[in-house]
Order: structure tokens, then C-alpha cells, then sequence
């Protein structure tokens, strides 16, 4: 099993700074992930993802929540589509290539959607 963790899971709030002007950090957690890993005609393996996504600003993060289920369609079918082309449970997952695939996908879908942080990332076998 190979693991990466990316961002850790306390970052997930939205704050302000202490130089007065209301620019906070906006992240809206999407719940995990799950795609098969299909090798072949095979598919005996997991790639398993947990993603928060940032926000422009505050009405953006709101917009991105009420809209969650549509974006996690869209990111099932980015995360299926990365699985299916360059996962494997014997190999480091590319996860600079898995963010930024997530990431156009994402923002074209919203985009108040800045980035596709990648909380963990796992590929196992089944």
C-alpha cells in the first residue's frame, strides 16, 4: 500500500488574518474518494483520495458546497479516468499529475475553484 499525505486534515477552517482585511483561506472538504484501478481486464485494486478544495472567496466557498455533489461527479470521473490511465498498487502515485488533472477538471466545472489540494492519496491492491 502506498500512502501520501499532502495537507494535514486541521487545515480545514476558514480564517482571517490579523492584517484587517477579511482575507481568510476558504477550503470546502470533499468526502472521500474511491475509483477502481483497472489493469488490463483486471480490476483487484483501489485508488482511494481525499480532496479539499480551495476557494476564491467566501461566496465562492458557499457557491462550491451547495454545488458539491455535481463537482464530486466530475472529480469521481477525473480520479476514474487517472486510475484507468497511471495507477497502479506497485507504483508511487503521481501526485503532482493527479492534482493538476483534478484541478482543470474542477475549475473548469466552478471556476471560483483555485486549487485541488490533495489531502491523501492511496493505491492498494483490493
Amino acid at each position: 500500500m502506498l500512502s501520501l499525505a499532502v495537507l494535514p486534515a486541521t487545515a480545514l477552517a476558514s480564517g482571517h488574518g490579523g492584517g484587517g482585511e477579511g482575507g481568510g483561506i476558504n477550503l470546502v472538504e470533499m468526502k472521500p474518494i474511491d475509483v477502481p484501478i483497472v489493469e488490463g481486464n483486471r480490476s483487484d485494486a483501489r485508488l482511494r483520495l481525499k480532496l479539499v478544495l480551495r476557494a476564491a472567496d467566501a461566496p465562492d466557498a458557499a457557491k462550491i458546497t451547495a454545488d458539491m455533489p455535481a463537482l464530486r461527479e466530475a472529480a469521481l470521473a477525473g480520479a476514474s479516468e487517472f486510475a484507468r490511465l497511471h495507477a497502479s498498487p506497485y507504483v508511487a502515485v503521481d501526485a503532482e499529475m493527479l492534482v493538476h488533472d483534478l484541478t482543470a477538471t474542477l475549475h473548469q466545472r466552478d471556476p471560483g475553484i483555485t486549487a485541488v489540494l490533495l489531502v491523501e492519496v492511496v493505491a492498494s491492491a483490493a
